[in-house]
């Protein structure tokens, strides 16, 4: 970390923050291992038409507009005509879809996440679905010291009153007397995706921005299930500028989660990593969110520490993968929140 002492650094890490960044892919791997409570299906970009049922609006669509692909599809009536009505039934269709799907009673990946992570820490996510939001609502049954989140795409969960400039549960009242949150849009067309329209939006942007940065005090990076899509280029340009260069971010550890080939995610994320720097897993009971939660920077911080002749590396302490409930994954947890009550962390 250019103009720190070593000393400096490790400071930094001690007291820093984890970073995490969702794709489609973490949602997938989420139903994957505990199904939808009502058997709903995630539905990619080539089977989306069909999984949600929009032949109809495709029969309405101009024959030359047309594509099995939904995201160019819908790029494709944007850019004919802005105004169409049939963006908005695109939009109430998969409002209603995705609204409805809900987590099974069982503890998912996203419980484990939510867990893993406390206060000071940030989870963005680019996907519509509910489950993160789910998981942050009934986790916070157990405890409020978790993760402020960013809904980068909007989200099905939560809606946005423009008069109030506050998001909650969509369709509920922001105050007695009127501020509904409205849904947000959730769809941007393919050839302008523009993350500065709509308050929700850039409110998210703003805030993983400020995260990410190197002087917030963030030294851990996990990208999980998201594959930097082509089509979302201007995104990804976001992501790095605000981590800013590989050299400025010379002790941070940037870590992805994913199933494609390690040399192509190496590639993929380069201009994030310094040098050996970052930490691969095609699976999130690999990762550092696993492997010690809630301790995540401290356990990165150990390896620091350890350079020294008098210290030892820190133990993981991975969480197991079989809870059956909420109940026995709260359990596992309490002795950590009791260590950070002793340490005098806030959950208010």
């Amino acid at each position: 970390m250019p103009g720190l002492t070593i000393e400096q650094g490790i400071n930094q890490v001690m007291g820093g923050r984890h970073i995490v960044i969702l794709g489609a892919g973490a949602s997938i791997a989420a139903t994957r291992r505990n199904a939808e409570l009502n058997g709903k299906v995630l539905p990619s970009m080539l089977n989306f038409i069909d999984v949600l049922g929009l032949q109809d609006i495709v029969a309405d669509t101009p024959p030359e507009l047309r594509h099995q692909n939904f995201e160019t599809l819908y790029g494709n009536i944007y850019a004919h005509d802005p105004e169409s009505a049939l963006l908005g039934r695109i939009q109430e269709r998969i409002q209603n879809y995705f609204g409805s799907m809900r987590l099974p009673n069982t503890p998912t990946i996203y419980d484990y996440l939510i867990l893993s992570l406390r206060a000071k820490d940030h989870i963005a996510t680019f996907n519509w679905d509910p489950f993160l939001y789910q998981a942050w609502c009934r986790n916070r049954e157990f405890t409020k010291n978790l993760p402020y989140m960013s809904f980068l795409h909007g989200t099905v969960a939560l809606g946005y009153s423009k008069e109030d400039k506050r998001s909650g549960p969509v369709g509920y009242q922001a105050r007695r007397d009127g501020g509904v949150f409205e849904p947000v849009p959730l769809l941007y067309p393919i050839q302008q995706k523009n993350y500065n329209d709509g308050e929700f939006i850039i409110e998210a942007w703003d805030s993983l921005k400020a995260m990410l940065h190197k002087d917030s005090g963030s030294v851990r990076a996990t990208i999980f299930g998201y594959g930097a899509p082509v089509s979302d280029v201007e995104a990804v340009d976001l992501l790095s500028e605000a981590w800013g260069t590989a050299d400025e971010r010379a002790m941070e550890q940037f870590e992805v989660i994913d199933i494609v080939a390690e040399d192509e995610l190496r590639e993929r994320w380069d201009r994030f990593i310094h040098t050996h720097h970052y930490d691969i897993t095609d699976s999130y009971f690999g990762s550092s969110l696993a492997l010690n939660p809630r301790r995540t920077c401290e356990s990165y911080f150990s390896h620091y520490r350890a350079f020294t002749p008098d210290e030892a590396f820190r133990r993981n302490n991975p969480i197991p993968q079989n809870f059956t409930s909420l109940g026995e994954l709260w359990a596992w947890h309490q002795p950590l929140l009791d260590a950070e009550r002793r340490e005098g962390e806030n959950e208010d």
